[in-house]
C-alpha cells in the first residue's frame, strides 16, 4: 500500500484513494478535527469572518485557551484555517477560513441548522426515552 492510499482494495462503489473507515487513514484524523465539538464550533464562527484569537475564545461560549489554541493548530495544519500574525506591539493574531476551509464550513453549517431546527423532535425524543427508562 502506497503512501497516498488508505486501503489495499479501493470499494468498487467509490473510485477515491481515502477511506476515512480504514484505521489508517489520514482523513479521518481530518474528520475529527472538523467534526469534533471545538473544530465544528470554530470553523462555524470563522464562517462569520475574521476573529482575533480572544473574539473567537468569546463567540465559542465555553471553550478553554487551550482546546481553542489547540483546535486552530489543527486546522490550519489541515489547511481550512488561516493564521495571520501582525508584527505589532502588542502581536496582533487573526483567523480566518481558508477557501477549502470556507466549503467544509458550509456544509458544517448545513448540518448545525437543520440539527436546530430539529431540536423540538430531538427533545420530545429524549423525554421519551427517561419516561420509558424511569431515569427522569
Amino acid at each position: 500500500m502506497d503512501e497516498n492510499s488508505c486501503t489495499a482494495k479501493l470499494t468498487a462503489a467509490a473510485d477515491l484513494p481515502f477511506d476515512v473507515f480504514a484505521k489508517s487513514c489520514p482523513s479521518r484524523s481530518t474528520l475529527e478535527d472538523v467534526t469534533g465539538r471545538w473544530g465544528s464550533l470554530t470553523l462555524g464562527a470563522l464562517y462569520e469572518g475574521s476573529f482575533r484569537f480572544n473574539e473567537l475564545r468569546r463567540r465559542i461560549d465555553g471553550v478553554s485557551e487551550k482546546m481553542l489554541s489547540q483546535t486552530l493548530h489543527s486546522l490550519e495544519r489541515d489547511g481550512l484555517v488561516h493564521r495571520e500574525a501582525q508584527p505589532t506591539n502588542p502581536p496582533r493574531v487573526d483567523y480566518e477560513l481558508t477557501p477549502l476551509g470556507r466549503e467544509v464550513a458550509e456544509r458544517l453549517l448545513a448540518l448545525i441548522h437543520f440539527v436546530e431546527e430539529r431540536m423540538p423532535a430531538v427533545l420530545g425524543a429524549q423525554q421519551s426515552y427517561d419516561v420509558a427508562r424511569g431515569t427522569r
